[in-house]
């Protein structure tokens, strides 16, 4: 069954311009959603999402009550709610397959929405800007065909992208919104930033820069967040990479070097050098092939357990 836009099919055989005028609702709400300042989200109670992973929770989740995700410039962030169950999943695209990782988050809000008789699929897609390889347009044109690909009625109630989230200044493209987060109580959905975005940020940064596929990395039925385990060879060139200046990392390694919030540049080299000190995982993260496992303490923040209390 189709994509549908209150409760009519999209023809993505036209300009996404085209569905946008047929809708002015959509372009209103992304009116709305750009008109909001970005909240700082503190860690208690958020399950941060990095690029090219995926969690699912429902409003009965005890530890966690924000999915988030950010620095997203041409990539998107992509929320699936089933209004029945509650069911959630935010994730972080880059189109990389994207047809399959829609498949995937479908059904992992499926898995949790069994039970519920009524209820309908929402999806609300976030981020890219008008960037001159229009890598941008190319995603937000994947997303919405993968999702009108599904078995199942998927209705479309936030487009909040790459024209729709665009802004310019002296002739340069940006993104206005670059993250977000959705409160899986409240299903609301809101502009954000993350000053923590851990645990393992830099090892889940290497799983992605070493070509990882769309990982679920977490377990609602256990409110467990599950990191690996992960196996990658010696990163090709990392000496000479690290050895770059910044614009230099900048030009080779960002899909939109003008548009990279200020970090970018630092992240790149903390994930480089995680890589240089670990160029075979399997020996020195990862020996007996099992996933670094954390729940949330009283606290509401994430505390490693061991796998052999699991």
């Amino acid at each position: 069954m189709p994509l549908l836009v209150n409760g009519m099919r999209v023809d993505l055989n036209r300009p996404t311009g085209d569905m946008i005028r047929a809708h002015p609702h959509l372009e209103e709400k992304a009116k709305l959603l750009r008109s909001q300042p970005a909240q700082i989200v503190e860690p208690k109670g958020l399950l941060y999402v990095q690029q090219r992973e995926f969690a699912v929770t429902t409003p009965k989740d005890g530890s966690v009550s924000i999915l988030g995700s950010d620095d997203a410039t041409t990539c998107h962030i992509v929320v699936v709610r089933h209004t029945g169950s509650g069911a959630t999943c935010l994730t972080h695209c880059d189109g990389s397959d994207t047809e399959a990782e829609v498949s995937l988050i479908m059904s992992s809000v499926k898995s949790f929405s069994n039970s519920s008789g009524c209820g309908r699929l929402e999806v609300h897609l976030v981020g890219g800007f008008n960037d001159d390889r229009q890598l941008s347009q190319k995603l937000t044109n994947q997303l919405l065909r993968a999702f009108d690909l599904q078995p199942e009625d998927v209705h479309l109630v936030t487009f909040c992208v790459t024209e729709l989230n665009d802004r310019e200044e002296q002739d340069i493209h940006f993104p206005i919104i670059y993250g977000i987060a959705v409160n899986v109580k409240t299903a609301e959905i809101f502009p954000a930033t993350f000053p923590e975005k851990g645990p393992d940020e830099d090892l889940r940064s290497a799983h992605v820069l070493t070509g990882a596929p769309l990982t679920n990395i977490y377990d609602a039925k256990t409110e467990q967040l599950r990191i690996g385990p992960y196996f990658w060879g010696p990163f090709p060139h990392v000496d000479f990479w690290l050895e770059q200046d910044d614009a230099q990392i900048l030009q080779n390694l960002s899909t939109s070097p003008l548009a990279e919030p200020p970090h970018f540049v630092s992240h790149i080299r903390a994930t480089l050098t995680f890589l240089k000190e670990h160029p075979f995982p399997s020996q020195s993260l990862f020996p007996d092939r099992k996933p670094r496992i954390y729940k949330k303490n009283e606290e509401g923040l994430w505390e490693q357990v061991c796998s052999d209390k699991i």
